[in-house]
């Protein structure tokens, strides 16, 4: 595991969600900015974070099968509780 800027990659996977919400706390902020800064991975992980939120953001909730969306919804619930 790889650790730069003071985060390790796994760490920059875990708090990428709030990264792209702007919601990380500007200490957190500038460590996973500069882990971004010198990693080679975590950049191309956190583009492929962005071009799937815009993909899934263009697929109107029609498209999504009733079952797929329960099934997605009690994992999230699980996934909440855990």
């Amino acid at each position: 595991m790889m650790t730069f800027g003071g985060l390790t990659c796994r760490e920059v996977v875990e708090l990428v969600t709030e990264y792209l919400e702007g919601t990380l706390a500007p200490p957190e902020r500038a460590r996973f900015e500069a882990h971004l800064a010198v990693c080679p991975d975590c950049p191309v992980y956190l583009e492929q974070m962005r071009q799937t939120i815009r993909a899934l953001g263009m697929l109107p909730e029609e498209s999504v099968a009733p079952e797929a969306r329960q099934e997605l919804l009690r994992v999230f619930r699980d996934w909440k509780r855990g």
